[in-house]
């Protein structure tokens, strides 16, 4: 067994030295920054470079985790073939959901925003990145040791993909099939980790559009409580 690293702090390496303005300044810019990310469907066939990518997967490797196991793993997925497989595959689980598994209540609650069955986005977007929690680690000889926080260090990670992917100039869609278990065989990745969910991002077509109650938000009163 490796022995694990002993605690060594070093001095802080990047630091902001914002005045309270400046501070100020920065937190406004970037919230209206992100008002103006929008979860597209309709995706142009322009290519977006790897590295473009590569960048923002990397930016979403130095999200906080715990223990810092960085317990994640994303598969970018640009092949045709691949795409249609799991596009295939993903509206096959969505029959079921639609056809009555999900419930009258749940579909009731996405008739405004304008799902089905069709996931046309898993095949029209240039790029798929598919999010995998590692329930469990694996050291080199094969050992298995726990991981900690996996849903909540995921799901900062991907908020961080996310955010990068907008950064970049680019549009995404989150989709979430059930269940996700296909996802493992078609990207190769071993029982030890949980598909999450597929990311479908590229630029926006044309003719992109939104539901208008997709820009209805919570005002700040209702998801902040100050004490």
């Amino acid at each position: 067994m490796t022995t694990p690293p002993t605690y060594n702090p070093i001095p802080l390496p990047d630091r902001f030295d914002y005045t309270d303005d400046e501070t100020r300044f920065h937190a406004l810019s970037f919230m209206n920054f992100m008002r103006k990310r929008h979860t597209v469907r309709d995706f142009s066939d322009r290519e977006v470079d790897q590295g473009v990518i590569e960048d923002c997967i990397a930016a979403a490797g130095t999200a906080p985790s715990g223990a810092n196991h960085q317990p994640w793993h994303f598969v970018a997925i640009r092949n045709p073939d691949r795409k249609a497989r799991i596009r295939a595959a993903a509206e096959s689980e969505e029959d079921v959901f639609y056809d009555g598994g999900a419930g009258a209540e749940w579909l009731a609650a996405l008739e405004p925003i304008g799902t089905d069955k069709n996931k046309p986005h898993l095949t029209d977007a240039p790029w798929l990145i598919v999010v995998f929690a590692q329930r469990y680690g694996l050291r080199e000889d094969g050992s298995s040791f726990k991981n900690y926080y996996v849903p909540e260090s995921v799901g900062i990670a991907t908020g961080f993909l996310l955010t990068a992917l907008h950064h970049a100039g680019l549009s995404s869609l989150t989709h979430t099939p059930n269940p996700m278990k296909f996802l493992n065989d078609m990207c190769g990745r071993p029982v030890s980790e949980k598909p999450t969910m597929i990311i479908a991002t590229g630029h926006p077509s044309d003719t992109a559009t939104v539901p208008e109650i997709a820009k209805h938000k919570k005002p700040l009163s209702q998801i902040m409580t100050v004490l």
